[in-house]
């Protein structure tokens, strides 16, 4: 299967910029970098994964345009990036999503025109909405004929597709590069950037950033309140070794990281971003000087205007925290 996929508007994606933090971390004698995958067409870092995905099962067979219906969990980003890859290939596409997912990514879904299930109810063990999820997918690939599902969640060529992620920030870096700081949520993007650190012989230490009240790393799994990273059950693509250190960061956490983000470097991202942002600065004191760091982020901030970015919804659930983030 090709690295990479150079027809049309699925041809941008991958090769996105990687920004220097200039403002971010004032007075600091190390470098931080961040790897900005917005700009994929789909908006954000799951159309790499979305994108492998499909054309490995197009190329085995798996999938036939005009014909196939691919079915798939997500909670907003890879539905966004499956619905324009599908409507690309001519294959009809059903996305399980939850209560959670914004109106915007379903206005997006639909005007590709993917067809939406909306899941509403919890389940009850853990009090999330992923494993009700997981259990419609199945019940709709049992039922529909050809249908198909990724799975993002134990796909080996998830991580697959991040191991060219790691190789664009490590060849941007002229090979220099201390510590890597990645969202955790299938587990895909840390363990494919992972695997190629490991190809290369590279020494880069791996910060997993994982939500307060996610059990991938065995935390008891409770609601969050921000999408993106974190998981209420272990994802079957979960290497315990890919990671040197775990930082998890709470809803709040990735707030005012964000908030603070926009305000000095101007860079407008998504939650899981400022989660990424948030465990660095929980690092700065163990990071020796003339280190290089990347972090890893995911999306951008537009899809989180009613959120992260809504004064009234952060008072609603946080109070007046703005002090946080005002220089």
């Amino acid at each position: 299967m090709p690295k990479t996929f150079d027809s049309g508007i699925l041809g941008t994606i991958g090769e996105t910029p990687l920004v220097k933090l200039e403002r971010m971390f004032p007075g600091e004698h190390s470098q931080f970098f961040a790897k900005i995958e917005r700009f994929n067409p789909g908006g954000s870092i799951k159309d790499r994964s979305g994108l492998n995905m499909l054309l490995e099962a197009l190329r085995n067979g798996d999938i036939t345009p005009g014909r196939s219906v691919v079915v798939e969990s997500s909670s907003g980003n890879l539905a966004v990036g499956l619905a324009q890859i599908c409507r690309y290939f001519d294959l009809r596409f059903i996305c399980v999503v939850d209560a959670k997912t914004t109106e915007q990514n379903l206005a997006i879904m639909r005007a590709y025109g993917a067809e939406v299930e909306v899941v509403d109810e919890r389940d009850p063990a853990t009090g999330e909405f992923l494993p009700v999820r997981l259990r419609r997918v199945r019940e709709l690939v049992a039922r529909i004929p050809y249908a198909y599902s990724p799975n993002q969640y134990g796909n080996l060529s998830n991580p697959q597709a991040h191991e060219r992620t790691m190789r664009e920030i490590v060849e941007a870096l002229d090979g220099r590069l201390d510590y890597l700081f990645c969202s955790v949520s299938t587990f895909g993007t840390l363990r494919g950037c992972a695997d190629h650190l490991r190809k290369e012989g590279l020494r880069t230490k791996v910060v997993a950033v994982d939500a307060q009240g996610s059990a991938i790393f065995g935390q008891l799994p409770t609601r969050r309140l921000i999408p993106g990273h974190g998981a209420s059950v272990v994802p079957a693509l979960m290497d315990p070794d890919a990671a040197d250190e775990v930082v998890h960061v709470s809803d709040l956490d990735c707030v005012v990281a964000c908030r603070r983000l926009v305000a000095r470097e101007a860079i407008l991202a998504g939650g899981s971003s400022g989660a990424t942002l948030a465990a660095a600065e929980r690092m700065l004191p163990r990071i020796p000087a003339g280190s290089v760091a990347a972090l890893i982020f995911p999306d951008g901030g537009d899809r989180y205007l009613g959120t992260v970015y809504s004064d009234d919804w952060v008072r609603e659930h946080f109070g007046e925290v703005s002090h946080l983030w005002k220089d």
